[in-house]
């Protein structure tokens, strides 16, 4: 006779073990609270109804565990029966989701094949230990000449673009997702507009783009926990792949808005409010997200999160927590973008934290002998739209001057165009030798 394992032993109590089931005892705002049913923070529990639905357990407490839908609580009533689902959010990954787009809980909405034959794999998991991660030595091109040039961005760098709305942080992400040189792309919708999602993968993504990426969507009308989770299952699906040894760029729009999704279910759960309205639980949340990114023994995540600064304040408190976190920043201007500059690149306000490590100095010449004529200019410009300025003042601001045209057709680059790493640094190094 063969002995019974442990786990087998363990299986078999839990197959005969009765069912318990819980029951929705208030239904309030965006949470309902439920009791008799023992769950721990982050399952999901499922409401029966003529349409069940899942809700995330967010707090547990004396009165009972709250939770928060994943759906429309439109429907639910109190005494109906809550069971629990047996463990958090999990998700299928695997080398089939790429080109495909799903919801912000990992389901398919694309009218694709199912996913059920992919291994599943759960939402949360660690980043890879300081020490196991390896340095950041190899520059990744991007397609982008303004930021291959004056922001590289390294290999597993993780790097925030900051803006205003309506600046070009989308367009730019998909001028990104179609240049770069990074195997697979991750792209992650989170509060985005219904409208603007199919413009996004038809014509900024575009067929040949979207063959090499997964994306994920979870809209503005979408529950703030279906918003919040998006975040993480892009992230876990970009793990996926760079566990297999893929070299991934995972691309999140917007930052600011899984920490506003964040802030609703925090406060939902019974939080304080602090610092603008956000919640203590928001500046926990960021670096948990952004530190799973990065290099590992396996293989690299190269993050860029767009981050939607309030009032093009980069002092807000979103963005300030996630300059002191990330590995670098760029800044859309909206002068530029006004001015019909794109990508509306401010690359005097932009840093790559990197940058000694994935450049050689001769490269590095080349891009501070221009961010001296951009910052000369800078200085220049008012003299010069008045008439004030004198040739021969500054050496630095005569050259930009001089070579103010081909340096912004230098930094300007059309959406449907990508240009090649090498061919970026030969054209800086013939720039700044005129």
């Amino acid at each position: 006779m063969t002995a019974v394992t442990p786990y087998l032993r363990h299986r078999a109590l839990r197959a005969a073990a009765p069912l318990r089931l819980g029951r929705v005892v208030e239904l309030v705002g965006l949470h309902l609270l439920v009791t008799g049913l023992p769950a721990a923070v982050g399952d999901l529990v499922e409401i029966e109804g003529q349409e069940p639905a899942l809700a995330e357990v967010a707090a547990s407490g004396p009165r009972g565990l709250v939770c928060l839908p994943l759906t429309k609580t439109s429907g639910l009533q109190v005494g109906a029966l809550v069971r629990h689902t047996g463990g958090p959010l999990r998700i299928h990954v695997g080398d089939a989701l790429l080109g495909r787009v799903l919801d912000g809980l990992g389901r398919p909405v694309d009218g694709g094949p199912s996913l059920s034959h992919l291994p599943q794999v759960a939402v949360e998991n660690s980043a890879p230990a300081a020490l196991s991660r390896p340095r950041i030595d190899h520059q990744l091109g991007l397609g982008v000449r303004a930021l291959d040039a004056l922001v590289p961005c390294g290999r597993g760098q993780r790097i925030g673009i900051m803006a205003g709305s309506g600046v070009g942080k989308s367009s730019l992400l998909s001028m990104v997702a179609r240049g770069t040189e990074a195997e697979v792309s991750v792209i992650a919708l989170v509060g985005e507009r219904g409208r603007e999602v199919r413009e996004f993968l038809d014509n900024d993504l575009g067929p040949d783009g979207l063959a090499r990426s997964v994306v994920v969507v979870a809209t503005s009308d979408a529950p703030p926990v279906e918003r919040l989770r998006a975040a993480f299952v892009a992230t876990r699906i970009a793990e996926s792949f760079r566990d297999s040894g893929r070299h991934v760029v995972l691309m999140m729009d917007s930052l600011t808005r899984v920490a506003m999704a964040q802030r609703e279910v925090g406060l939902s759960a019974g939080e304080p409010p602090a610092t603008r309205g956000y919640p203590p639980s928001v500046f926990a949340l960021l670096p948990r997200l952004l530190e799973r990114a990065g290099t590992s023994p396996d293989g690299s995540i190269t993050g860029l999160y767009t981050v939607l600064v309030e009032g093009d304040d980069l002092q807000d408190p979103v963005g300030d927590t996630a300059r002191s976190i990330l590995d670098g920043h760029v800044v859309l201007s909206r002068r530029l973008a006004t001015s019909g500059h794109f990508p509306s690149i401010d690359v005097l306000e932009s840093i790559s934290r990197t940058t000694s490590a994935i450049t050689d100095p001769s490269q590095r010449d080349a891009a501070t002998a221009l961010r001296r004529m951009l910052a000369a200019h800078r200085d220049v410009r008012e003299l010069v739209e008045i008439g004030a300025y004198v040739a021969g003042a500054d050496h630095d601001a005569d050259r930009a001057l001089a070579l103010m045209p081909q340096i912004e057709a230098f930094l300007r680059q059309p959406m449907d165009e990508t240009t090649d790493l090498a061919i970026t640094w030969s054209r800086l190094r013939e720039l700044v030798a005129a």
